[in-house]
């Protein structure tokens, strides 16, 4: 049991930071707006989670402008598709134990 706990991540503890690494996983990429309404939270409740994972360099910002306007966009980073498919067997084997 101690082995599977040692697997888990710490970064993807919040339901919002697990939401964000969902949804980046199965997803090239996904700009904060869609983000927000996936994950039905506020601007300042993602923004902080979203800093979080990227400070950990878990995934990666992109700003640039969609017809003249501003747009951010994230994208999971190879580490952080890594850590979070580690966290995801953990879990599993969490749940599968017998």
């Amino acid at each position: 049991m101690k082995t599977i706990l040692a697997n888990f991540n710490k970064a993807f503890e919040s339901r919002v930071r697990l939401g964000i690494m969902s949804v980046l996983a199965v997803n090239s990429s996904m700009d904060f707006t869609g983000l927000k309404e996936t994950l039905e939270v506020t601007d300042g409740n993602l923004a902080s989670h979203l800093r979080a994972l990227e400070d950990a360099g878990y995934i990666i910002m992109e700003k640039s402008f969609i017809n003249r306007k501003p747009n951010t966009r994230y994208t999971i980073t190879e580490a952080g598709l890594d850590s979070f498919n580690s966290h995801l067997q953990a879990l599993e084997e969490l749940i599968n134990k017998k």
